[in-house]
């Protein structure tokens, strides 16, 4: 690993800030073909993306041109399976940084975070590509991961008129990955290893929030009302992007579970009885059962959350069977 300070690096790396590189080009035009597939897989049953009488009766769209969903953006110009962007695409290196930063012995990863912007739709028939730029280096930060750099990459997609559509901001940590270990004396005790703290950002930091404030908060559409968990950023109902929490009461029952036994994987309790919650307000949450034995779990057993602190720093919505409080 370099001896080099945060300093000396951030020296070097900062002038390789603010390079636009691209265009990362499409493979294809837009199509109702891929529209098609995309809503098949993603369950998008948006009437507006392909049925074209709905669109031309309730949309300023026509009935002609399928409409993309929004989150297509980065498909449009995603490599393919061999690492081959589309064709006339740039081959400059976008990620020097990265690459410097992993000269230094910072050669951990993590994406923290990715913020989307939608200008407007695209129709069948445009073409998409691509420009990004790293536009933004912290100093030298330490966290739960370890000592790195939040690294800001901003990705502006365009159409054939050089029209956005589009952008996101993708900020990475590149931090120092832990130094080997020498292997332990068969007689020393194992290291206690806790649960891998979660990243928190824009799209579920609430949750955490509310677990370290004593509740357990459930994502509530601000415009058709739908209750939705795990926390996401749009509504699967309406696509709506606005939404609100609500306070669950922790009580449901056991939709299915499963049993873990072997391989016994810390840091957990084998064996590791791991449920799927009904929760009353409508929702379904994965969590542990705790002080039942796996004789007496059953699918529809009433089963009640106990917010519990697993390790320090970390407060998790675990059930318990009511007949058990």
């Amino acid at each position: 690993m370099s001896e080099a300070t945060a300093a000396d690096i951030l020296s070097r790396i900062k002038p390789l800030l603010n390079k636009r590189v691209g265009p990362y080009n499409s493979w294809n035009p837009v199509s109702r073909t891929h529209i098609w597939q995309w809503c098949s897989a993603m369950g998008d049953s948006n009437p507006l993306y392909q049925d074209d009488a709905y669109r031309a009766q309730h949309s300023e769209f026509s009935g002609e041109k399928a409409v993309a969903p929004p989150t297509m953006m980065q498909m449009w110009s995603m490599r393919d399976v061999n690492g081959n962007d589309g064709p006339g695409s740039t081959t400059d290196n976008l990620y020097e940084i990265l690459t410097a930063l992993e000269q230094e012995g910072y050669e951990g990863i993590m994406a923290v975070s990715y913020d989307q912007t939608f200008h407007r739709y695209l129709e069948e028939g445009d073409s998409a590509h691509h420009y990004s730029t790293i536009v933004d280096i912290s100093d030298l930060k330490t966290t739960g991961m370890g000592k790195g750099f939040f690294v800001t990459q901003w990705a502006e997609f365009l159409d054939q008129n050089e029209e956005l559509f589009a952008e996101a901001k993708i900020t990475y940590f590149k931090y120092q990955t832990p130094k080997q270990q020498p292997a332990a004396k068969q007689a020393s005790a194992p290291g206690k290893i806790n649960r891998i703290h979660p990243v928190e950002n824009h799209d579920h930091e609430h949750f955490w929030q509310g677990l370290r404030g004593g509740k357990l908060l459930i994502q509530k559409c601000e415009d058709c009302g739908e209750l939705r968990h795990p926390p996401q950023p749009m509504c699967e109902h309406c696509q709506s992007i606005r939404w609100s929490t609500i306070e669950s009461k922790g009580k449901g029952t056991v939709y299915t579970y499963t049993v873990m036994h072997y391989p016994e994987i810390p840091p957990f309790d084998y064996p590791n009885a791991i449920v799927l919650v009904d929760l009353e307000e409508g929702v379904r949450i994965v969590s542990q059962l705790i002080g039942t034995k796996p004789n007496d779990i059953h699918i529809g057993m009433a089963v009640e959350m106990k917010l519990t602190e697993v390790q320090e720093g970390m407060t998790l919505p675990l059930f318990h069977a009511v007949d058990k409080a």
